[in-house]
């Protein structure tokens, strides 16, 4: 027998358990898949669960992909704002501490997160396909959150005279696009080395800084 949570109106005990493992198994299949090929009898074989113990918990594939995409996001942006309180909450040093700011972002985040990182890229490959109500969800638990947060820092910082910006949240753009570990001019060159990281990065903070420190 399964009960609810009346506080948060989500399943509790073995309900629970069904649901996280179907949120899981459907985690791996968006991931792997992407949103127009995965199906529901592969996410249902993934999770080790019946179809219709999908249709127990969710409507139809597009509530799957939207609450999965919301709860891996929300995930993964937490491991980002950890990040960013760790380095940036006190600067003693500007450049220096961006810069570690910079290395510690821009590595790829540990093994509990790379199913998220594979769907944001499913994402951007598919989004033409993808319910906007998902993509609106997805860039809200995630993406502009963080953005929201680094946008802060910068406009404290502007405000104690470290930088000059009006629009904090457009240079925060630009920080974690400049520090980004990604090599839009190779496509398909692989995986970057830790020398190519940390290149790249040293070059970003410094056009960076160049454009906004006072």
């Amino acid at each position: 027998m399964t009960s609810q949570n009346t506080a948060t109106g989500r399943p509790r005990g073995r309900s629970a358990d069904k649901r996280q493992a179907i949120l899981g198994g459907a985690l791996t299949v968006f991931a792997r898949d992407g949103y127009t090929r995965a199906s529901i009898d592969d996410i249902a074989t993934e999770a080790g669960v019946s179809t219709r113990t999908i249709y127990n918990h969710f409507t139809d594939k597009a509530e799957l992909f939207q609450v999965t995409i919301k709860e891996s996001a929300t995930l993964a942006a937490g491991a980002q704002l950890a990040i960013i309180d760790r380095h940036l909450r006190k600067i003693i040093d500007l450049e220096a501490d961006l810069l570690d700011f910079g290395r510690d972002f821009a590595t790829p985040m540990a093994a509990a997160h790379s199913a998220h990182f594979a769907l944001v890229r499913q994402i951007n490959a598919d989004a033409g396909h993808i319910p906007q109500a998902a993509i609106d969800v997805w860039q809200e638990s995630g993406p502009l959150r963080v953005r929201r947060e680094l946008a802060a820092h910068l406009r404290q910082w502007s405000d104690q005279g470290l930088l000059r910006t009006a629009d904090p949240d457009q240079a925060a753009v630009h920080l974690m696009l400049l520090i980004s570990a990604a090599d839009p001019s190779r496509p398909g060159s692989g995986a970057p080395t830790q020398e190519d990281i940390d290149d790249r990065i040293a070059a970003g903070i410094h056009v960076f800084l160049n454009g906004y420190r006072r």
